[in-house]
């Protein structure tokens, strides 16, 4: 999942010599962030004109509609909005003919309660795979195979870590194979800076481009009232050229370095150069067992399926987005695939032969490890609920539909990426981010006669892309102080890369908007 709440390293007040110095400023974390804007937004609901737009059939906003309304809030109604946020954003009913939002209402969800244990759920089973070992000692196998062959282990490690990113948000556990990923590039040669473009790198660029990634498109997607295959050809092509961008730039460096060491930009530490220390640390990495081998076909199989299940196939292979649904298709979302990783997760416990007193503790665990990801939702989702209580949703939808009003689809869905830049800095959180924009930019893309789902592939890009390099993600610090490469000199590796990526996201979601 997005690195986001989990601090790296030890106590920033703490010096080199045991000593407790001046405290640093430490970033709030996501929760804090939310917290804050949503005492932020509520006050502001004060102050922000209540208004509408008229809804066709399907609920959206009819462009040319919007008039002021009066709210009918007193003020103690609003504090028990402000009150109730968190359980609205959890399982808030809104009320179909009034359209507010409240637990005890009778109508539709509104609350991200499935979404919320989804997050919960992909938790457990993930955590349960990591526990078997077999994702671990794999992909140490595959990286001990290509040791002689340094290219080709570059790119066969990234293009893993870039997988493992698109479909499940493969980030903070990327830090656990700093230990073998960097002796390995030592011994081929290479330095320190080319084990963290490999794993930042890899693992970032396939969160970028994420496909079905749902703790980024899943949750964007639910925001955005769209299946999470919605727009999943778009976000493949670009995941196959970033990938290869990133991909030859890492190789590229790493050749350069090799060729002449001078040219590192990380420099080397004592040791690093004694290439036969470096590579002793990993001569031996245990064989892949049958049971391991079996626990990475499951797990390859549980997310092909849950690609083949959200997919509208009839409207992917046709091109028409109302397309007549084939058999086949099962048209799945968040309450099914929250049941598919949970009965997954059991699957591989009992084929790892876990126990059950181990393989429930695992599940809890896992599911209690990404409870902070769920949480960020639900306050998201929170902030959301005053907005809507309080009718200034459609005042601020209002006033940015001037400012896109008679643009070019193309250069619409350019304009979601770049504002989302900044967003995705102050809430590095992409579950967050996405619950808390998404309602606003997805009828936006209504009015510019652009599919939800291109604006949820600008979005997520924009997440992506930032997440590359901010200090506010713990992947990126927590990476480099791993590596033990300063956090200036990686900037100075990455911009470089960032500047091609951000034109080939402009030119991705801008060709995306044209043709769809």
């Amino acid at each position: 999942m997005s690195a986001t709440e989990t601090p790296v390293g030890g106590d920033p007040a703490e010096g080199p010599s045991g000593e407790r110095g001046k405290r640093k400023f430490t970033f709030p974390s996501a929760l804090t962030v939310l917290a804050v804007v949503t005492v932020a937004v509520w006050l502001l609901a004060f102050l922000i004109p209540s208004g509408q737009y008229d809804r066709n059939d399907s609920g959206a906003p009819v462009e040319g509609t919007y008039h002021r309304v009066d709210s009918g809030q007193s003020f103690v109604d609003r504090l028990n909005d402000l009150f109730l946020a968190p359980v609205n954003g959890l399982y808030g009913i809104q009320d179909e003919k009034t359209a507010f939002v409240a637990p005890d209402n009778v109508g539709a969800l509104y609350g991200s309660a499935g979404v919320f244990l989804f997050v919960l759920a992909i938790g457990a089973f993930i955590t349960v795979v990591f526990a078997t070992g077999a994702l671990d000692r794999g992909i140490g196998r595959l990286a001990h195979r290509l040791r002689e062959r340094g290219a080709l282990l570059i790119a066969g490690v990234m293009v893993v870590f870039s997988v493992l990113g698109t479909v499940e948000g493969f980030a903070e556990e990327t830090l656990g194979f700093y230990g073998l990923i960097v002796p390995l590039m030592l011994a081929l040669g290479y330095d320190r800076m080319t084990a963290v473009g490999v794993i930042i790198l890899g693992a970032g660029v396939g969160v970028l481009c994420s496909t079905v990634n749902p703790f980024a498109t899943g949750v964007a997607s639910s925001a955005a009232d769209i299946s999470l295959g919605d727009g999943i050809v778009l976000r493949f092509a670009m995941w196959i050229v970033l990938t290869a961008v990133t991909v030859a730039y890492v190789i590229r460096y790493a050749t350069r370095v090799r060729r002449d060491p001078e040219r590192s930009l990380s420099g080397f530490l004592p040791g690093d150069r004694d290439r036969e220390r470096a590579a002793a640390g990993v001569s031996e990495v245990p064989e892949l067992t049958r049971l391991h081998k079996t626990v990475l076909v499951a797990t390859a199989l549980v997310f092909a399926f849950m690609i083949f299940s959200v997919v509208p196939w009839s409207s992917a292979l046709t091109g028409d987005a109302d397309a007549t649904p084939y058999g086949f298709e099962l048209g799945w979302s968040f309450p099914q695939l929250a049941a598919l990783f949970l009965c997954a997760a059991v699957l591989v416990g009992l084929v790892a032969r876990m126990g059950e007193q181990r393989l429930s503790s695992t599940i809890i665990q896992g599911a209690a490890d990404f409870v902070s990801p769920a949480l960020v939702i639900l306050l998201a989702r929170g902030v959301t609920t005053i907005m809507n209580n309080s009718k200034i949703t459609d005042t601020v939808l209002h006033s940015i539909e001037g400012v896109v009003k008679g643009t070019s689809s193309g250069l619409f869905a350019v304009i979601v990426f770049v504002v989302n830049l900044p967003l995705a800095f102050l809430i590095p959180s992409t579950s967050g981010h996405a619950t808390l924009a998404m309602p606003i930019l997805a009828p936006l893309a209504d009015f510019a006669g652009v599919p939800r789902a291109v604006v949820v592939t600008a979005w997520q890009a924009a997440s992506g892309w930032m997440n590359l390099w901010v200090p506010t993600t713990a992947v990126t610090i927590g990476g480099v102080a791993l590596a033990k490469v300063g956090y200036d000199r990686y900037l100075r590796f990455v911009w470089p890369l960032l500047a091609v990526l951000f034109l080939l996201i402009c030119g991705f979601v801008a060709l995306g908007a044209v043709l769809t």
